[in-house]
């Protein structure tokens, strides 16, 4: 049984023939990379004044609250939430710099994750609906989120913490692909 041509020898040769296999055997053009964009630093002032807020209250309850009712030593209690939140006021960093979105040509591709990274693709052609939320402390610092619903239960295609023109630029921009992919199907 013959397993190479009579020309194929040496490694070097073996490669030469590889390169062009593997051209052929590729799906599809080649994708150029995306160009990702992330989140505005709004968000990450938002967490870390909601963090502050929340842990500075249970480190007050949790100094002031021993110290009245038992001896003033379980006052120390109150390092607790304190390392909490100098932990915390990193985390959320390390959290905001993971999230970032891309526009490609025929989807939406959203990155997020520090520890578990996750990559959602969502085909333009699947999308049904396309909303900008806002709630009350997300409009106080001039933020909204974009959410992607799909026929799939299980897409979690959310983009937190946008300024609300880009959110509602990104939503008809969304919305009008959307309508334009799922035409031709």
């Amino acid at each position: 049984m013959e397993t190479g041509s009579p020309d194929d020898t040496g490694t070097a040769g073996a490669a030469e023939a590889a390169a062009p296999r593997e051209a052929a055997g590729r799906a599809g053009p080649e994708r150029e990379a995306p160009v990702w964009t992330g989140l505005p630093p709004g968000l990450l002032r938002m967490r870390r004044l909601l963090l502050v807020v929340w842990l500075g209250l249970l480190t007050v309850a949790a100094g002031l609250l021993p110290a009245l009712f038992l001896e003033p030593l379980w006052s120390a209690l109150a390092l607790l939430p304190l390392a909490l939140l100098a932990w915390g006021w990193t985390v959320l960093e390390r959290n905001w710099r993971s999230w970032r979105y891309a526009e490609r040509a025929d989807d939406l591709l959203i990155s997020r994750g520090v520890l578990w990274r996750e990559e959602t693709v969502v085909p333009y052609g699947r999308m049904q609906l396309v909303e900008v939320t806002s709630g009350p402390v997300e409009r106080h610092f001039g933020l909204a989120s974009v959410q992607l619903h799909t026929a799939a239960a299980a897409t979690d295609a959310t983009i937190p913490g946008l300024d609300p023109a880009e959110a509602e630029r990104l939503r008809d921009r969304l919305t009008e692909l959307g309508e334009a992919r799922s035409a031709g199907l």
